[in-house]
């Protein structure tokens, strides 16, 4: 009586139609959840492998810093999994300002030069610290954080995240780089209309 019932069972299990992953069918539709599925099919070792973070972003820009994607729109094979990565160069006096991921917690790793990096809580304290070779952080999901090259060579470092498409908002950005009138950002911010529209006009707002 035992033995049928176990073999049943190992059947059952055997023939579940849970799916192992869920490869991103980046030409089908895209929801909160992620990629619809690449047909099984399909799939090959590619879905699995990227060579992207091989090589250093172009730092010629106005932050001096460039972050290169591994997230579930450039590595679908990551799509489903909670997980994806980025490469971060900053140049000599580079930085990524002041940002948030909505969907994700980060952590970095430095791989070269020193980095200064750090968030602000909800509570508004600050913990930052000067990061080098070796050295990780993290920084909780949703909260405003930072990473300024901290040294006199360039700075490389990883960063993985918790979600296979973290989010991004830049809170330069967010305030001078859209059309949010300027009197609005005035009331909001205490900053002074001319500095508001220098800062408009270097990150390309209007209003």
């Amino acid at each position: 009586m035992f033995l049928p019932i176990l073999f049943a069972l190992l059947f059952l299990f055997s023939s579940s139609n849970a799916a192992d992953f869920c490869v991103g069918d980046l030409y089908g539709p895209q929801g909160p959840a992620g990629y619809s599925c690449k047909k099984e099919t399909l799939v090959t070792v590619n879905d699995f492998v990227y060579s992207g973070l091989a090589a250093a972003g172009n730092t010629s820009n106005l932050i001096k810093a460039a972050v290169t994607p591994a997230f579930s729109a450039q590595f679908p094979g990551v799509n489903g999994l909670g997980i994806s990565l980025a490469r971060l160069d900053l140049a000599v006096g580079g930085v990524v300002p002041m940002h948030t991921h909505p969907g994700a917690s980060e952590l970095l790793v430095v791989v070269e030069g020193s980095i200064c990096a750090g968030f602000i809580s909800s509570a508004n304290k600050v913990y930052f610290k000067s990061l080098n070779k070796g050295d990780i952080m993290v920084f909780p999901q949703g909260l405003l954080h930072f990473q300024i090259n901290a040294g006199k060579t360039p700075a490389l470092a990883f960063v993985s995240f918790s979600n296979p498409s973290p989010g991004l908002q830049i809170l330069d950005f967010a305030l001078f780089g859209d059309d949010l009138p300027t009197d609005i950002i005035q009331e909001t911010t205490f900053l002074d209309v001319v500095q508001i529209k220098k800062l408009k006009g270097v990150l390309g707002g209007t209003g």
